[in-house]
């Protein structure tokens, strides 16, 4: 071994921090698939009102994630065997990718932060447009379709009406809304429902990221001193 003293503590600290990495991305792969796969959200993106889709925003963030956690796999095996063999070359590229995916990391959290109030809105108004087809009295073609659309919201999110609900729909709710939501003393808004769904998952993900960019930093600190340890050793020329 090439390395002595201090620096091969650091050593194993960067082998320790890579594979918590290569745990972490292994994780974040998971949760981002059950994310991507939850029934709760899953039912309410698949749904289609007029030739269009429920808005699928949030899904976006989830591919993101998916991604960040293949990649982190990928990058903490290149770490661990890098920091073992203490090879210049792999931890030079592993640092180059760890740069890279934090700017990624980044970059995707400004996105998020950006559209923290997107993904809820585009569903409210998805909601808002099958709530006023399906209480139209003069029978528009869409009527059936909206009141599945409702039909599908209000068993998912166990919600019945937007919390300030026309006397229309008061009418006929009891059409619209399953039987136990209605048993209830004052049934739960789907539009609450729906910002405190994804403010939830909005959460996750924002702690699964900052979780891996303290690491990711730990990491870029220990791969420089190392390679500037393995520089310097005797046995390097």
């Amino acid at each position: 071994m090439a390395v002595a003293g201090c620096t091969k503590c650091i050593k194993y600290m960067l082998f320790f921090f890579n594979f918590i990495f290569w745990l972490a991305g292994g994780v974040i792969l998971g949760v981002a698939l059950w994310l991507r796969h939850d029934s709760q959200t899953s039912n309410l993106l698949i749904l289609q009102f007029e030739g269009q889709q429920a808005p699928s925003t949030f899904y976006i963030s989830v591919y993101i994630l998916i991604a960040v956690g293949a990649v982190m796999m990928l990058v903490g095996f290149l770490g661990c065997y890098g920091a073992i063999q203490e090879s210049q070359c792999l931890l030079g590229t592993f640092f180059f990718f760890l740069v890279i995916l934090f700017a990624c990391e980044v970059a995707a959290a400004i996105w998020g932060f950006m559209n923290r109030d997107t993904m809820s809105k585009e569903l409210i108004n998805f909601y808002d447009a099958a709530y006023i087809k399906a209480v139209d009295v003069t029978g528009s073609p869409s009527k059936d379709a909206a009141i599945g659309v409702l039909g599908a919201f209000h068993t998912t999110l166990n919600c019945c009406g937007k919390g300030d609900d026309t006397p229309l729909f008061m009418q006929v709710r009891s059409t619209l809304c399953p039987s136990g939501i209605l048993s209830a003393p004052k049934p739960k808004s789907c539009h609450s429902e729906l910002v405190a769904l994804f403010s939830e998952k909005l959460h996750l993900i924002g702690l699964a990221a900052l979780v891996v960019a303290v690491i990711m930093i730990f990491e870029m600190i220990f791969t420089m001193v190392l390679c500037c340890g393995i520089r310097n050793s005797p046995g390097v020329y």
